[in-house]
């Protein structure tokens, strides 16, 4: 496997995000794009108002696991550097609770690498999310693997 590059970001924090700043750190001559996620606080979910969220997690096995999901895109990727924060604690609606950065020579790389950096974190990083709303609050599920494909029923043996 791939080791991760020295100019590479992996942290969790527990102030707001500088995403212009992440952006910046990434960035550097020999690349021509930098692709970013942004993830936020939205004000409902499941069609019930938010009011905030909290996030947790197992702190050093989840920046242990964005440093694997890191090196596993400098092997599939062809891209120069990752950076890939979360935030723990108290959300308000609108702040940033996770932040993706990565930079490549070709948007194309730049692209894709971001959408399996975030996929990948959503299902393997041990980062938990609690819902707070007016009735109450719910421990947020998971990302559930994609439904199986239908295939044609097997007729029985005569």
């Amino acid at each position: 496997m791939a080791t991760v590059l020295q100019d590479d970001i992996f942290q969790l924090v527990r102030e707001p995000i500088n995403v212009a700043a992440l952006a910046r750190q990434v960035r550097a001559p020999k690349d021509g794009a930098t692709v970013t996620f942004d993830g936020f606080v939205r004000n409902q979910s499941h069609d019930r108002p938010t009011l905030y969220l909290d996030y947790e997690a197992y702190e050093s096995m989840a920046v242990a696991k964005m440093q694997e999901i890191g090196a596993q895109i400098h092997e599939k990727y062809r891209i120069h550097c990752v950076a890939m924060v979360h935030r723990l604690g108290r959300l308000e609606i609108g702040e940033t609770s996770v932040f993706i950065a990565i930079s490549a020579p070709h948007r194309a790389a730049a692209f894709e690498a971001c959408r399996f950096a975030i996929d990948t974190l959503k299902r393997t990083v041990p980062i938990w999310k609690k819902e707070y709303f007016e009735d109450g609050a719910v421990w947020a599920d998971g990302e559930l693997p994609p439904a199986p494909v239908a295939t044609p029923r097997a007729k029985p043996a005569s």
